[in-house]
């Protein structure tokens, strides 16, 4: 195993490849050699595989990484090899686990499942080896030991203490509140995530395996796996909350953990509004947009589309159904009916776990307001409150507790009577059938955290309230008799949009509360049995296995790309990214260009101006005095015809370039032309009518006033609004607002209307940079001129126009036969060029180079 302490986060995150094939080969297609597969011409043979033949059909095999196994584990006495035990331990299924669940949904004959996680329990040193073979031949487990003292700082410490409680809006805003951020945490999260990463590494089959990670304890797993097989197909699915940009935004390490998110796949969320949540923290953070495709929304990042995935998980109806049949549930039903319902009192039940964030002392303040309010329910109803134990420790979970406890025992003294308590609290752990037992007698069941994930219990009840035949007879119902259930759920977990029939409520307010209470009892029979069996239709068919073939069908649907996408990483430590592209797309290089420069006579070279010759982000737009020296040596050479395109206007154009005497520039996005400085300026479309601009100002105008940072652009054939110094988020809404106003006011108006990097831009009919270029080889063909050289360079979405008519002018007449031809984006991400340079330094270099080839060539 892996101890070793990292006080480097940077050698932590290149770490090393282990070595593979330490665990049984009883375990098909385990890895034996490392390697990092990133070309499509690997030679599939460098994946060493064992025991393919186990089975005579190869199944689909997923490997399932959680923080915690689906294993409970119990000391022996005396040993024994039955039933999976190691000298003192004995091994078995946690039937409670949603991950066990999960693979049952998907069923043994379609997948094989492999878990890699922890034991609850510490297994010494000198036994988890024999341990590790156990489970695997098993339970088909890989056991992830970690040292007692790193497991406490990374769980304890920066799982419980930090990530969760900012997950659930805590901000640490003293030391009383949640833990400040602790540098040495982080780095124990990150060790025991690389650890992690290490044991995966020992049954994976790359090309093969489908791997799903589990939760917010392992969020930066996915770089690890990432960086050693560009290719895994890898989903991520967090089950807590993810908070809006405002509150993520305060962790120090927040674009690390952004960044590792998006080296997997598919990032599953409950919620629209938590993936919402994400899908902003990327846009402000990292610069990423997203769209919707067909109904799947997806982020491009470097080259490769990030699904994200909305669907709330399900519960294990078989499971549930068959603790409804045991004799120890209908038994315990007799029991609670005879001490509630015998007395003639109605249940109202809660079950939540002892923490901060469930809300328990809310819950029984509002049970105490429906005493007062309504003195006709004392007596009457009871609050039965299960508080389980709470998954983390430290002083919070103690004050939830003391604050329990002493609202509980004030209530009962106010309110109570000889044989009534209007609060029953359970605060020891029951059987999974006796909380069953309490959901069947329950009239009402109240989940109302303050903030939750996904939480099961409403589905649970729902589920139990529909009982059986056995259990319609303890219940004296007729098997006709419509079932009926009412739940009171915050607005604030994560399946409240699912349950449309509950009555939902801020738990923050006391009163709202206790009203939900008092509607819930006194709805009318026909209401409840109807939001029953809405409830009822919904939870019994989005169950766990729905849950779990969704999400893997949408991972196999996104990695499908995989195989056609030539792929390498890119970055240091946890900064480290894949750039996935078109296997034909490459880098140009100064060597490849230049032979080419130099063996041709007749050039055509066409240079966009913003982004790529000068920065996006530069606020002084204005040429450099370098950019200005090398497009003048490159237009000296006789051989050139040198064009820049911009978006500008001709007088800026004109202002800017004028020490370039034999420059060809191109205003408007190719509106207008002129071939060299003392020529007249030449409009490439007919000359149109700009009266549509006083329909589309206006509007503009009023776009304008409403988003803070905006601005309008007035040119001569064009209006631009720009939004790239307004909210990002609110920015991007305005534009698409904008975009479909000004379509619908000038739908008969000889112009278009399109949305660019932060901007909408309306301008006439027909302007693209593609008719710059058609022009320029019309220029040459005039003058008896085919270039043996193109040269093309742009940034943006406007540019790929160009690179349409470069790209496929190679076949045509406009070029000389077997013409060098260069089109090139700036960035590594999806284009029609061929090649690409990362940034506007590159190209200048590269220009740069090229001029000083000119230069040479005209002194000799």
């Amino acid at each position: 195993m892996v101890s070793r302490s990292y006080s480097n986060l940077l050698e932590l995150a290149s770490g090393e490849s282990p070595s593979f094939g330490r665990m049984s080969p009883r375990i098909p297609r385990i890895m034996t050699v490392a390697g990092i597969i990133s070309n499509l011409d690997d030679d599939p043979t460098d994946s060493v595989c064992s025991d393919q033949s186990s089975s005579s059909v190869q199944k689909d095999r997923i490997i399932i990484v959680a923080n915690q196994l689906p294993i409970r584990a119990q000391r022996k006495s005396d040993a024994s090899n039955n039933n999976g035990n190691s000298k003192g331990w004995i091994f078995n299924w946690d039937e409670n686990s949603l991950l066990l669940q999960l693979k049952d949904g998907l069923g043994d004959d379609e997948i094989e499942v492999i878990y890699v996680g922890c034991l609850k329990e510490e297994i010494h040193p000198s036994e988890q080896e024999e341990v590790s073979q156990i489970l695997l031949e098993t339970f088909k487990c890989v056991p992830t030991f970690l040292p007692p003292d790193l497991f406490s700082r990374y769980y304890h410490g920066f799982c419980k203490q930090q990530l969760w409680p900012l997950f659930h809006y805590m901000l640490p805003l003293s030391p009383d509140l949640g833990g400040r951020f602790n540098r040495s945490l982080w780095q124990a999260y990150v060790s025991v995530n690389k650890i992690f990463a290490d044991r995966i590494m020992e049954v994976i089959s790359p090309e093969d395996d489908f791997v799903w990670v589990h939760d917010y304890h392992l969020m930066v797993l996915p770089t690890f796996l990432r960086k050693r097989f560009n290719r895994v197909k890898l989903g991520f699915f967090l089950h807590s909350p993810f908070p809006s940009s405002e509150i993520y935004r305060t962790l120090p390490i927040r674009e690390e953990l952004l960044r590792a998110l998006l080296n997997s796949d598919l990032i599953g969320f409950h919620t629209f509004d938590y993936a919402r949540h994400f899908l902003s923290c990327c846009s402000r953070m990292l610069g990423l947009t997203y769209e919707s495709k067909r109904g799947y929304i997806g982020l491009e990042y470097y080259g490769r589309t990030v699904s994200i995935k909305i669907l709330p998980v399900g519960i294990h109806m078989g499971q549930l159904q068959s603790v409804l049949s045991l004799p120890e549930t209908e038994a315990k039903v007799k029991e609670l009916l005879k001490q509630y319902c015998g007395q003639n009192r109605t249940m109202l039940l809660g079950v939540d776990d002892m923490d901060i964030f469930k809300g328990i002392s809310l819950k029984l303040l509002a049970m105490e307001q429906l005493l007062l309010q309504h003195p006709e329910c004392q007596g009457k109803v009871v609050l039965v409150q299960i508080a389980n134990p709470a998954r983390g420790r430290g002083k919070d979970v103690k004050e939830v507790q003391e604050e329990t406890y002493s609202t509980v025992k004030r209530i009962n003294e106010t309110f109570g009577k000889p044989g009534y308590d209007p609060i029953v609290l359970i605060d020891e752990p029951l059987k999974f059938y006796e909380r069953i037992a309490y959901y069947v007698v329950a009239e009402c069941c109240l989940v109302t955290a303050v903030r939750d994930g996904m939480n099961l219990i409403p589905y649970e009840y729902i589920i139990s309230r529909q009982g059986n035949g056995k259990l319609d007879r303890v219940l004296a119902l007729e098997p006709s008799t419509p079932k009926k259930s009412m739940l009171v759920v915050s607005e604030f977990i994560g399946c409240s949009p699912s349950l449309s029939g509950a009555i939902r409520v801020n738990p923050w307010n006391i009163d709202a509360v206790a009203d939900a209470m008092d509607c819930a009892l006194n709805m009318a029979e026909p209401e409840k049995q109807l939001r029953h069996e809405k409830h009822y239709r919904y939870v019994s068919t989005h169950d766990v296995g729905y849950w779990a073939r969704s999400f893997l069908q949408d991972l196999g649907r996104t990695c499908k790309e995989h195989a056609r996408r030539r792929s390498w990483g890119i970055g240091f430590g946890l900064s480290f990214r894949v750039v996935a592209l078109d296997p034909n797309f490459r880098k140009l290089t100064m060597e490849q260009i230049v032979s080419a420069y130099k063996r041709t006579t007749t050039r055509a070279i066409l240079l966009d101006y913003d982004g790529t010759l000068m920065p996006q982000g530069s606020i002084d737009k204005s040429p450099s005095t370098k950019s200005i020296d090398i497009l003048n040596s490159l237009c000296r050479d006789k051989n050139n015809t040198v064009f820049t395109v911009s978006a500008k206007s001709r007088k800026t154009l004109s202002e800017w370039f004028s020490p370039c005497e034999k420059l060809g520039i191109a205003a408007e996005h190719g509106c207008f032309l002129r071939l060299k400085r003392d020529a007249e300026w030449e409009t490439c479309i007919p000359v149109v009518d700009c009266s549509w601009k006083q329909i589309a100002e206006p509007v503009m105008s009023l776009y304008t006033e409403t988003t803070d940072g905006s601005t309008i652009e007035d040119k001569e054939t064009a209006l631009v609004w720009s939004y790239e110094d307004a909210d990002p988020d609110f920015g991007s809404c305005q534009a698409k607002e904008l975009l479909d106003h000004l379509e619908s006011v000038l739908a008969n108006e000889p112009v278009t209307v399109k949305s660019g990097q932060n901007l909408v831009e309306v301008k006439p009919q027909g302007v693209s940079k593609g008719i710059v270029a058609k022009r320029l080889y019309s220029i040459m063909q005039e003058r008896d001129m085919l270039p043996d050289f193109v040269l093309c360079i742009g940034d943006d979405r406007s540019d790929e126009d160009v690179f349409e008519v470069i790209t496929s002018s190679m076949a045509g007449p406009s070029v000389a036969p077997r013409a060098e031809i260069f089109a090139c984006t700036v960035g590594k991400k999806p284009s029609k060029a061929k090649y690409y340079l990362d940034d506007t330094v590159e190209i200048v270099r590269l220009l740069q180079g090229l001029a000083f080839v000119s230069e040479q060539m005209v002194s000799v």
